[in-house]
């Protein structure tokens, strides 16, 4: 799923080489952490959060398990 994380976020900002993803397994469940430039973070979250509720609602989809997951953008 990191490499789901890493394609859509690529596609969506202009400094490819810069995009970063870690995964962490907390109590609460998998929490991805999105880093791009900082000028591309308005890129990844879109006017009203619209991009990044897309994107958490894809990453909800594609999860097999049971367990939640997270999306932090920085």
């Amino acid at each position: 799923m990191r490499d789901l994380v890493l394609f859509i976020a690529k596609h969506l900002v202009e400094h490819k080489d810069q995009v970063e993803v870690t995964m962490e397994q907390s109590a609460e469940g998998l929490i991805f952490r999105l880093t791009v430039a900082p000028e591309d973070v308005g890129k990844v979250i879109g006017k009203q959060g619209r991009i990044a509720k897309a994107f958490r609602t894809v990453l909800k989809a594609a999860n097999s398990g049971d367990e939640k997951v997270f999306l932090e953008i920085g």
